[in-house]
């Protein structure tokens, strides 16, 4: 093996280790990117899940607010008919 081969081996090494280090920094990253969208996508469900939670209350709450809110006007209408008729 003569020298220019020798030069050619040893820049093909280095290029391979940094190219193998940077691979390997590169998978790292994209493992620490995947574990925060993980972590992100279970923090929305949670939101959706309460939010949901939150919508079914009022949906079922919606019906007797509606009951007490016709009572309460019927109850004003007639105040303001007995206080017209003084």
């Amino acid at each position: 093996m003569n020298t220019t081969e020798q030069v050619i081996l040893v820049i093909l090494a280095a290029a391979l280790s940094i190219f193998l280090i940077l691979a390997i920094a590169a998978i790292v990253m994209v493992i620490r990117l995947m574990v925060t969208l993980r972590e992100i996508a279970q923090k929305a469900e949670r939101v959706i899940t309460s939010a949901e939670s939150v919508t079914e209350l009022f949906r079922k709450a919606s019906g007797p607010m509606t009951i007490l809110n016709f009572v309460r006007s019927v109850a004003e209408t007639v105040t303001k008919h007995k206080e017209s008729r003084k």
